[in-house]
C-alpha cells in the first residue's frame, strides 16, 4: 500500500515512527514524550477553539 494516498495523519505517524526508530530512542521514552505532546496540542487545540468561539460567538437564535 502507497502513502501517497493515505490520510495525512498516517503520513506522520509514519514519518514519526520512522525517526524515532532511526535514532533508536527506547519506547519508554518515545510514549512518556508523546504523551507530552499530546496534553501540548490537546492544549492549543483548545486554546484556538475558544479564540474562535470568541470571534464568532454563537447567535441567539430562538
Amino acid at each position: 500500500m502507497s502513502l501517497e494516498n493515505a490520510p495525512e495523519e498516517v503520513k506522520l505517524a509514519v514519518d514519526l515512527i520512522m525517526l524515532l526508530e532511526q535514532h533508536e530512542i527506547p519506547p519508554e521514552t518515545v510514549l512518556r514524550a508523546l504523551e507530552i505532546v499530546q496534553r501540548d496540542f490537546e492544549k492549543k487545540q483548545k486554546n484556538a477553539e475558544a479564540a474562535s468561539q470568541e470571534r464568532n460567538p454563537p447567535s441567539d437564535a430562538g
